[in-house]
Protein backbone atom coordinates (compact mmCIF):
# COMPACT_ATOMS: atom_id res chain seq x y z
CA UNK A 1 0.00 0.00 0.00
CA UNK A 2 2.75 2.43 1.00
CA UNK A 3 4.79 1.57 -2.09
CA UNK A 4 1.76 2.09 -4.36
CA UNK A 5 1.09 5.51 -2.83
CA UNK A 6 4.76 6.40 -3.11
CA UNK A 7 4.72 5.43 -6.79
CA UNK A 8 1.56 7.46 -7.40
CA UNK A 9 2.97 10.54 -5.68
CA UNK A 10 6.22 10.09 -7.60
CA UNK A 11 4.33 10.96 -10.80
CA UNK A 12 3.27 14.34 -9.38
CA UNK A 13 5.48 17.36 -9.86
CA UNK A 14 7.37 17.87 -6.53
CA UNK A 15 6.67 21.60 -6.71
CA UNK A 16 2.89 21.05 -6.77
CA UNK A 17 3.24 18.35 -4.12
CA UNK A 18 4.93 20.88 -1.84
CA UNK A 19 2.09 23.35 -2.38
CA UNK A 20 -0.47 20.65 -1.57
CA UNK A 21 1.30 19.80 1.70
CA UNK A 22 1.66 23.48 2.66
CA UNK A 23 -2.06 23.96 2.04
CA UNK A 24 -2.86 20.98 4.28
CA UNK A 25 -0.68 22.29 7.13
CA UNK A 26 -2.24 25.74 6.71
CA UNK A 27 -5.73 24.24 7.04
CA UNK A 28 -4.84 22.50 10.32
CA UNK A 29 -3.41 25.73 11.76
CA UNK A 30 -6.37 27.81 10.55
CA UNK A 31 -8.90 25.39 12.04
CA UNK A 32 -7.14 25.66 15.40
CA UNK A 33 -7.23 29.46 15.42
CA UNK A 34 -10.82 29.39 14.18
CA UNK A 35 -11.87 27.62 17.40
CA UNK A 36 -10.22 30.35 19.50
CA UNK A 37 -11.00 33.47 17.46
CA UNK A 38 -13.85 32.48 15.15
CA UNK A 39 -15.92 30.35 17.51
CA UNK A 40 -15.10 31.83 20.92
CA UNK A 41 -14.34 35.41 19.82
CA UNK A 42 -10.93 35.64 21.58
CA UNK A 43 -8.41 37.53 19.42
CA UNK A 44 -5.08 35.71 19.60
CA UNK A 45 -1.94 37.04 17.90
CA UNK A 46 0.31 34.30 19.26
CA UNK A 47 -0.80 31.23 17.32
CA UNK A 48 2.64 30.91 15.71
CA UNK A 49 4.14 30.49 19.21
CA UNK A 50 2.10 27.32 19.77
CA UNK A 51 3.00 26.16 16.29
CA UNK A 52 6.68 26.57 17.22
CA UNK A 53 6.15 24.70 20.51
CA UNK A 54 4.61 21.85 18.52
CA UNK A 55 7.37 21.93 15.90
CA UNK A 56 10.23 21.74 18.42
CA UNK A 57 8.43 19.24 20.66
CA UNK A 58 7.74 16.93 17.72
CA UNK A 59 11.31 17.28 16.44
CA UNK A 60 12.73 16.42 19.87
CA UNK A 61 10.39 13.42 20.21
CA UNK A 62 11.83 12.12 16.94
CA UNK A 63 15.46 12.99 17.69
CA UNK A 64 15.58 11.88 21.33
CA UNK A 65 12.93 9.16 21.62
CA UNK A 66 12.40 7.94 18.05
CA UNK A 67 8.62 7.73 18.49
CA UNK A 68 6.32 6.51 15.69
CA UNK A 69 4.93 9.54 13.90
CA UNK A 70 1.27 8.97 14.83
CA UNK A 71 2.13 8.77 18.53
CA UNK A 72 4.55 11.67 18.07
CA UNK A 73 1.81 13.94 16.69
CA UNK A 74 -0.70 12.94 19.37
CA UNK A 75 1.74 13.61 22.22
CA UNK A 76 2.90 16.83 20.56
CA UNK A 77 -0.69 18.07 20.38
CA UNK A 78 -1.35 17.14 24.01
CA UNK A 79 1.83 18.85 25.25
CA UNK A 80 0.98 22.00 23.29
CA UNK A 81 -2.64 21.92 24.53
CA UNK A 82 -1.43 21.58 28.13
CA UNK A 83 0.84 24.61 27.71
CA UNK A 84 -2.01 26.48 26.00
CA UNK A 85 -4.39 25.74 28.88
CA UNK A 86 -1.74 26.72 31.44
CA UNK A 87 -1.08 30.03 29.68
CA UNK A 88 -4.74 30.57 28.84
CA UNK A 89 -5.92 30.35 32.44
CA UNK A 90 -4.46 33.76 33.44
CA UNK A 91 -4.48 35.62 30.10
CA UNK A 92 -8.02 34.70 29.03
CA UNK A 93 -9.33 36.86 31.84
CA UNK A 94 -8.44 39.69 29.47
CA UNK A 95 -10.54 40.65 26.46
CA UNK A 96 -10.19 42.54 23.20
CA UNK A 97 -7.00 44.49 22.55
CA UNK A 98 -5.50 43.55 25.94
CA UNK A 99 -5.78 39.83 25.12
CA UNK A 100 -4.27 40.38 21.66
CA UNK A 101 -1.29 42.28 23.11
CA UNK A 102 -0.77 39.64 25.80
CA UNK A 103 -0.75 36.75 23.30
CA UNK A 104 1.62 38.76 21.10
CA UNK A 105 3.95 39.24 24.07
CA UNK A 106 3.81 35.52 24.87
CA UNK A 107 4.76 34.70 21.26
CA UNK A 108 7.83 36.91 21.48
CA UNK A 109 8.83 35.34 24.81
CA UNK A 110 8.62 31.85 23.27
CA UNK A 111 10.69 32.88 20.25
CA UNK A 112 13.42 34.47 22.40
CA UNK A 113 13.45 31.45 24.73
CA UNK A 114 13.93 29.03 21.82
CA UNK A 115 16.69 31.26 20.44
CA UNK A 116 18.61 30.83 23.72
CA UNK A 117 17.96 27.22 24.72
CA UNK A 118 20.62 24.57 24.13
CA UNK A 119 18.00 21.85 23.55
CA UNK A 120 16.64 23.77 20.54
CA UNK A 121 20.18 24.45 19.26
CA UNK A 122 19.74 28.17 19.85
CA UNK A 123 19.67 30.34 16.70
CA UNK A 124 21.07 27.52 14.55
CA UNK A 125 17.79 25.62 14.74
CA UNK A 126 17.26 21.88 14.40
CA UNK A 127 17.61 19.48 11.49
CA UNK A 128 14.64 17.11 11.69
CA UNK A 129 14.98 13.51 10.41
CA UNK A 130 12.21 11.97 8.27
CA UNK A 131 9.16 10.84 10.28
CA UNK A 132 8.82 7.18 11.27
CA UNK A 133 5.81 6.28 9.15
CA UNK A 134 5.09 3.86 6.31
CA UNK A 135 2.90 6.38 4.47
CA UNK A 136 4.20 9.28 2.36
CA UNK A 137 4.16 12.66 4.11
CA UNK A 138 1.47 14.24 1.84
CA UNK A 139 -0.93 11.40 2.67
CA UNK A 140 -0.22 11.76 6.40
CA UNK A 141 -0.83 15.51 6.22
CA UNK A 142 -4.19 15.14 4.50
CA UNK A 143 -5.33 12.37 6.85
CA UNK A 144 -4.62 14.80 9.70
CA UNK A 145 -6.53 17.52 7.82
CA UNK A 146 -9.61 15.29 7.55
CA UNK A 147 -9.40 14.35 11.24
CA UNK A 148 -9.02 18.04 12.19
CA UNK A 149 -12.10 18.96 10.12
CA UNK A 150 -14.11 16.18 11.83
CA UNK A 151 -12.91 17.32 15.28
CA UNK A 152 -13.74 21.00 14.72
CA UNK A 153 -17.10 20.12 13.10
CA UNK A 154 -17.96 18.01 16.15
CA UNK A 155 -16.97 20.89 18.45
CA UNK A 156 -18.99 23.38 16.38
CA UNK A 157 -22.21 21.34 16.48
CA UNK A 158 -21.91 20.20 20.10
CA UNK A 159 -23.23 21.70 23.33
CA UNK A 160 -19.67 22.83 23.99
CA UNK A 161 -19.62 24.69 20.65
CA UNK A 162 -22.94 26.39 21.37
CA UNK A 163 -21.53 27.59 24.69
CA UNK A 164 -18.49 29.02 22.87
CA UNK A 165 -20.74 30.86 20.42
CA UNK A 166 -22.74 32.25 23.34
CA UNK A 167 -19.50 33.57 24.87
CA UNK A 168 -18.58 35.14 21.54
CA UNK A 169 -21.96 36.84 21.39
CA UNK A 170 -22.00 38.27 24.92
CA UNK A 171 -19.85 37.03 27.81
CA UNK A 172 -21.99 38.68 30.49
CA UNK A 173 -25.24 37.20 29.13
CA UNK A 174 -23.58 33.78 28.76
CA UNK A 175 -22.40 33.85 32.36
CA UNK A 176 -25.86 34.94 33.51
CA UNK A 177 -27.28 31.86 31.78
CA UNK A 178 -25.01 29.61 33.84
CA UNK A 179 -22.09 29.11 31.43
CA UNK A 180 -18.71 28.92 33.16
CA UNK A 181 -17.04 31.45 30.84
CA UNK A 182 -13.50 31.06 32.20
CA UNK A 183 -13.55 27.26 31.93
CA UNK A 184 -14.97 27.21 28.41
CA UNK A 185 -12.48 29.82 27.18
CA UNK A 186 -9.55 27.80 28.53
CA UNK A 187 -10.95 24.62 26.97
CA UNK A 188 -11.37 26.31 23.57
CA UNK A 189 -7.81 27.62 23.86
CA UNK A 190 -6.61 24.06 24.58
CA UNK A 191 -8.43 22.67 21.51
CA UNK A 192 -7.06 25.43 19.28
CA UNK A 193 -3.49 25.05 20.54
CA UNK A 194 -3.72 21.25 20.20
CA UNK A 195 -4.25 21.71 16.46
CA UNK A 196 -1.50 24.36 16.34
CA UNK A 197 0.91 21.86 17.92
CA UNK A 198 -0.06 19.12 15.45
CA UNK A 199 0.36 21.57 12.56
CA UNK A 200 3.79 22.53 13.91
CA UNK A 201 4.80 18.85 14.10
CA UNK A 202 3.75 18.30 10.48
CA UNK A 203 5.62 21.44 9.42
CA UNK A 204 8.84 20.40 11.19
CA UNK A 205 8.96 16.96 9.58
CA UNK A 206 7.99 18.19 6.12
CA UNK A 207 10.48 21.08 5.99
CA UNK A 208 13.17 18.98 7.78
CA UNK A 209 14.67 22.07 9.38
CA UNK A 210 13.17 24.50 11.90
CA UNK A 211 14.44 27.77 13.29
CA UNK A 212 12.76 29.91 15.99
CA UNK A 213 12.82 32.88 13.60
CA UNK A 214 10.39 31.02 11.30
CA UNK A 215 7.60 31.48 13.85
CA UNK A 216 7.46 35.23 14.26
CA UNK A 217 4.63 37.75 14.39
CA UNK A 218 4.02 37.66 10.63
CA UNK A 219 3.33 33.92 10.79
CA UNK A 220 0.54 34.57 13.30
CA UNK A 221 -0.84 37.29 11.02
CA UNK A 222 -0.79 34.89 8.07
CA UNK A 223 -2.88 32.36 10.02
CA UNK A 224 -5.27 35.06 11.25
CA UNK A 225 -5.67 36.33 7.67
CA UNK A 226 -6.73 32.82 6.59
CA UNK A 227 -9.72 32.72 8.92
CA UNK A 228 -10.67 36.36 8.28
CA UNK A 229 -10.64 35.74 4.53
CA UNK A 230 -12.65 32.52 4.82
CA UNK A 231 -15.06 33.80 7.44
CA UNK A 232 -14.80 33.77 11.23
CA UNK A 233 -16.49 30.73 12.75
CA UNK A 234 -16.88 28.94 9.40
CA UNK A 235 -15.10 25.60 8.96
CA UNK A 236 -15.37 25.57 5.13
CA UNK A 237 -14.21 29.20 5.26
CA UNK A 238 -11.08 28.21 7.19
CA UNK A 239 -10.35 25.52 4.61
CA UNK A 240 -10.79 27.90 1.67
CA UNK A 241 -8.95 30.79 3.31
CA UNK A 242 -6.01 28.54 4.24
CA UNK A 243 -5.91 27.06 0.75
CA UNK A 244 -5.87 30.48 -0.91
CA UNK A 245 -3.28 32.13 1.34
CA UNK A 246 -1.04 29.05 1.64
CA UNK A 247 -0.80 28.74 -2.14
CA UNK A 248 -0.69 32.49 -2.83
CA UNK A 249 3.05 33.00 -2.04
CA UNK A 250 3.94 30.48 -4.75
CA UNK A 251 1.68 32.03 -7.37
CA UNK A 252 2.78 35.55 -6.38
CA UNK A 253 6.49 34.68 -6.38
CA UNK A 254 7.03 36.97 -9.39
CA UNK A 255 5.98 39.92 -7.18
CA UNK A 256 7.30 38.70 -3.82
CA UNK A 257 8.20 42.24 -2.68
CA UNK A 258 4.54 43.26 -2.92
CA UNK A 259 2.98 40.10 -1.44
CA UNK A 260 1.87 41.78 1.79
CA UNK A 261 0.45 44.68 -0.23
CA UNK A 262 -1.69 42.20 -2.19
CA UNK A 263 -2.81 40.53 1.07
CA UNK A 264 -3.74 43.89 2.57
CA UNK A 265 -5.66 44.94 -0.53
CA UNK A 266 -7.49 41.62 -0.60
CA UNK A 267 -8.55 41.95 3.05
CA UNK A 268 -9.70 45.56 2.55
CA UNK A 269 -11.73 44.42 -0.47
CA UNK A 270 -13.26 41.66 1.66
CA UNK A 271 -14.14 44.04 4.50
CA UNK A 272 -16.01 46.29 2.06
CA UNK A 273 -17.85 43.77 -0.11
CA UNK A 274 -17.94 40.64 2.06
CA UNK A 275 -17.41 41.67 5.69
CA UNK A 276 -18.22 38.17 7.02
CA UNK A 277 -15.64 36.49 4.79
CA UNK A 278 -16.04 34.22 1.79
CA UNK A 279 -18.02 31.60 3.72
CA UNK A 280 -19.20 33.56 6.77
CA UNK A 281 -22.02 31.74 8.55
CA UNK A 282 -21.70 28.62 6.36
CA UNK A 283 -20.67 25.25 7.78
CA UNK A 284 -20.43 21.66 6.58
CA UNK A 285 -23.79 20.75 8.09
CA UNK A 286 -25.48 23.45 6.00
CA UNK A 287 -23.58 22.38 2.87
CA UNK A 288 -24.56 18.72 3.32
CA UNK A 289 -28.23 19.56 3.86
CA UNK A 290 -28.29 21.80 0.79
CA UNK A 291 -26.49 19.17 -1.30
CA UNK A 292 -29.21 16.70 -0.30
CA UNK A 293 -31.87 19.20 -1.32
CA UNK A 294 -33.01 19.88 2.24
CA UNK A 295 -33.27 23.18 4.05
CA UNK A 296 -31.11 23.84 7.13
CA UNK A 297 -32.79 23.29 10.50
CA UNK A 298 -34.46 26.29 12.12
CA UNK A 299 -31.73 26.38 14.81
CA UNK A 300 -29.03 26.69 12.12
CA UNK A 301 -30.98 29.41 10.30
CA UNK A 302 -31.27 31.41 13.53
CA UNK A 303 -27.53 30.98 14.23
CA UNK A 304 -26.70 32.06 10.66
CA UNK A 305 -28.84 35.19 11.06
CA UNK A 306 -27.19 35.98 14.37
CA UNK A 307 -23.69 35.58 12.94
CA UNK A 308 -24.42 37.70 9.87
CA UNK A 309 -26.59 40.31 11.52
Amino acid sequence: MGEALQSLLGNINPYFLQIIVNVGIGIVLALGLNVITGLTGQLSLGHAAFMSIGAFTSALFTLKLGLPFSLNLLLTGLVTAAIGALIGFPILRLTGDYLAICTLGFAEIVKVAFLNLDITNRALGLSVPPPKTTMPMPIVVWIVVLLAIVLVSFVHDSRFGRALKAIRGDEIAAEAMGINVARYKVQSFAVGTFLAGVGGGLYAHFISYINPSDFGFLKSIDILSMIVLGGLGSIPGSVIGAAVLSAAPEFLRFMAKYRMLVYGGLLVFMMIFRPNGLMGGVNFTDLLLRAMGRKPHLKEVIEDKAENG
